[in-house]
């Protein structure tokens, strides 16, 4: 309920139940809270769960967008990565995707979307690969938002053509499939956020996941500034230290302070990954409930489908949340819609916006992409969405339809 008591439904929810109280209180009673075993049980079990060989988790989703970013720059099969070069990526997305690129010297270049799923077009994506040329860009970075898959298949083949790397930003795509195979396991690296409002929620961690030995060890070094180091879990307390018998004779050489590489810190907590392994154990129940809600949602919420385009749904999507786009004409503004809905208790946030178009930040961008991204800039404009996690129940649900009943029963 709401401070006036009406009902409120909010986009998320967390609720910290027992199991994750225990694992709290089992990182403090061991006494270290830096990344150490916690940390190494949930990479484990989020690359088995995701289908990846590797999972190395960082401090957030922004965080697991960059060093993948600088991985390849580093790595040398890429050389297109080294010196900056042109990615290509979606215009609607939270900013993370576009920041990351331009904070790691690249060039974000965005084609249009899907206005009913946000993936990449892949007509627009295949004509801007013929006239520019595919030695003009160094890679992709698709973005499953809202859980929907791009179509992989085609933008693999595109990138194998092009010699282009793919990084999946996978961070509302938690369990997601595409063909039977998990978001984050399809390009050469996956990146997640597990944010407090995503469906996996851990308050602040990301990860990257990759089937790649060279990558895993590169970035285990690039997220602890670049150091030699590259041990998932350090034993050097224990007197165990593989890099410790690398230094010239009577040289004094300590792993942890000798840097191969520049780059950052973006290490997390055991506190964050103690919340993570705990939400893993849930995931196929969270999946599930986010699902039936949509579907539930989409069966009352159809009666308006003159005056919204509902989202599709798939068994395959792990829904982040409940994404609408009004219609053009409906006779409502999104402003409008939105202060109705939240007015009757239904929280809702706007869908991001088209970033190079929309956005403030990208405003040297406007004037290249106006008009050039027309589904984009629909959705950025007419697109919002509310809640349909795990916590919701029934009554929630039907305040909702109600809600809507009141807000787009006259249109």
């Amino acid at each position: 309920m709401s401070a006036k008591g009406q009902k409120f439904v909010p986009v998320g929810d967390f609720r910290l139940m027992e199991d994750e109280k225990a694992a709290i209180m089992e990182v403090l009673d061991k006494g270290r809270i830096s990344e150490w075993q916690k940390v190494a049980e949930f990479e484990r079990v989020f690359a088995k769960y995701v289908g990846s060989k590797h999972c190395i988790t960082t401090s957030s989703g922004t965080s697991a967008l960059i060093l993948s970013l600088l991985a390849l720059r580093y790595d040398g099969r890429w050389p297109r990565f080294k010196h900056g070069g042109k990615v290509i990526t979606s215009p609607v997305s939270y900013i993370a995707t576009s920041n990351a690129l331009c904070l790691s010297n690249l060039e974000p270049v965005y084609v249009d979307i899907d206005p009913r799923t946000f993936k990449l077009d892949i007509s627009s994506l295949e004509r801007l690969l013929e006239e520019e040329g595919g030695d003009t860009f160094a890679g992709m970075l698709p973005v499953h938002l809202m859980g929907y898959p791009n179509d992989m298949d085609r933008i693999t083949k595109l990138a194998n053509e092009y010699g282009l790397a793919i990084v999946e930003d996978s961070a509302q795509a938690h369990g997601s499939r595409y063909n039977g195979r998990r978001t984050g396991s399809i390009g050469i690296m996956g990146t997640f956020s597990f944010f407090i409002a995503h469906n996996i929620q851990a308050g602040e961690m990301g990860c990257v996941t990759t089937s790649d030995e060279k990558l895993l060890k590169l970035m285990r070094q690039l997220k602890a500034n670049g150091r030699v180091c590259d041990c998932p879990v350090c034993t050097r307390s224990a007197g165990i230290c593989p890099h410790l018998g690398l230094a010239d004779e009577g040289e004094d050489l300590d792993p942890r302070f000798t840097h191969e590489y520049i780059s950052y810190n973006f290490k997390t907590m055991e506190f964050q990954a103690a919340l993570g392994v705990c939400q893993m154990k849930k995931a196929d129940w969270i999946f599930q409930r986010r699902l039936d809600n949509v579907k539930y949602l989409n069966d009352k919420l159809k009666k308006f489908s003159h005056v919204l385009d509902l989202p599709l749904f798939s068994e395959d999507v792990g829904y982040l949340a409940y994404p609408l786009v009004l219609k053009e004409g409906c006779g409502i503004s999104r402003l409008n819609a939105r202060e109705g809905l939240r007015q009757k208790g239904v929280e809702n946030r706007p869908l991001y916006g088209c970033i190079p178009t929309q956005q403030p930040a990208y405003a040297a961008f406007k004037e290249r992409y106006e008009g050039r991204l027309p589904n984009a800039e629909r959705v950025g404009r007419d697109g919002f969405y509310i809640g349909c996690h795990q916590y919701l129940e029934r009554d929630d649900l039907d305040h909702v339809v109600e809600a809507f009943e009141e807000v787009f029963g006259g249109l």
